[in-house]
């Protein structure tokens, strides 16, 4: 295969540099043979070396290259037996052993412990991809968390006014996500920094006047992060519907890898598991990234009584290169007014 003639993505061409892999090595199975960073995953899980422990502890006692041995297990996995047939009759480690002796070692399950039973679970490609863009993410960008408590007695008043209409219009049910969603993009249009990235070399700042907006999805197998293209476009019914769509065909695995890319902010919502606050790492290359947790009824301080109101915490983490604190603390404010008089929002 020549140069001209070798496609790949930009992130399958980081993944394989970050993994030592000749994209010339990998299959691609896009368009005319373009390589995906799904391929590049796929082709490393397809090509690692798997050996039993007590194989690979006789092969590292006697400086057996194991990595170059074709083993007869499951898959090729090197067991014991390979490794002993590549030793000598006699070994001398201050007293001379005979293979016949160390064939009687019992080897240990790979399934074995001595406390009980493990399983061991290989990581999907979806999974060891999430595992390294987290890793990129959170040893690359300097991050800190603000917290905020907002009271969500009016939110939660506008949601029932609007769920019928917008039920009749679309046929979906209007969540608490949905309104969260649409202050995030009215506030982000007010806030250029909150609403960028960071060029891979560091040294430039690309701000949007537009706002692609995802939402982690969270599923059995990995999390995904379906992205909304400009969400600043869109009504409240609009959004509805958009984020009802991009979630849905997210869980079937039915997305294109196009509809995960180019987000400018990310929404993580744990308040259903009924999380009280967290900070999220950051979905690269955004500036920032706004965590959700559950609504919980609290007493609180109101003109001089306490009353019970329905609170909410909000964690937004923010990449330190890009945004200072002032100007995360002001988008915060800004957003917290909103939530708590959210009627304005739909003018």
């Amino acid at each position: 295969m020549s140069d001209e003639k070798l496609r790949a993505t930009p992130a399958a061409r980081k993944l394989a540099d970050q993994l030592g892999i000749n994209l010339y090595d990998v299959a691609g199975t896009g368009a005319k043979g373009r390589v995906h960073q799904e391929d590049v995953a796929d082709h490393k899980n397809a090509h690692v070396v798997r050996i039993s422990p007590l194989a690979k502890r006789i092969a590292m006692e006697h400086n057996i290259a194991w990595q170059e041995i074709q083993g007869r297990g499951v898959n090729g996995k090197i067991m014991k037996q390979d490794i002993l047939a590549l030793l000598p009759e006699n070994l001398e480690e201050g007293t001379t052993k005979s293979p016949a002796v160390i064939e009687k070692v019992e080897e240990v399950p790979d399934t074995q412990t001595e406390w009980g039973t493990i399983e061991r679970i290989p990581m999907t490609p979806m999974r060891k991809v999430i595992a390294q863009r987290m890793v990129d993410s959170y040893l690359t960008a300097p991050t800190f968390t603000l917290n905020y408590e907002v009271d969500m007695t009016e939110m939660l008043a506008l949601r029932k006014k609007v769920l019928d209409p917008i039920m009749e219009e679309t046929g979906k049910k209007v969540t608490v996500t949905d309104l969260i969603s649409l202050a995030v993009i009215k506030t982000l249009m007010k806030h250029p920094y909150l609403n960028s990235s960071l060029t891979e070399d560091g040294q430039t700042i690309i701000t949007h006047d537009y706002v692609n907006l995802a939402m982690a999805v969270g599923m059995d197998g990995g999390l995904l992060t379906p992205v909304v293209f400009n969400a600043e476009k869109l009504s409240l019914s609009q959004l509805v519907v958009a984020f009802k769509d991009v979630i849905g065909r997210a869980l079937d695995m039915k997305l294109a890898p196009s509809e995960l890319q180019n987000s400018t902010f990310t929404i993580s919502n744990l308040g259903m598991f009924g999380v009280q606050s967290f900070g999220p790492i950051i979905n690269q290359p955004n500036s920032a990234i706004l965590g959700v947790s559950a609504t919980i009824e609290k007493p609180v301080a109101l003109n001089g009584e306490v009353v019970i109101r329905p609170m909410m915490s909000l964690g937004l983490t923010i990449d330190h290169r890009v945004v200072d604190g002032m100007a995360g603390a002001k988008f915060m404010k800004d957003l917290k007014a909103l939530i708590e008089n959210p009627i304005s929002m739909l003018i």
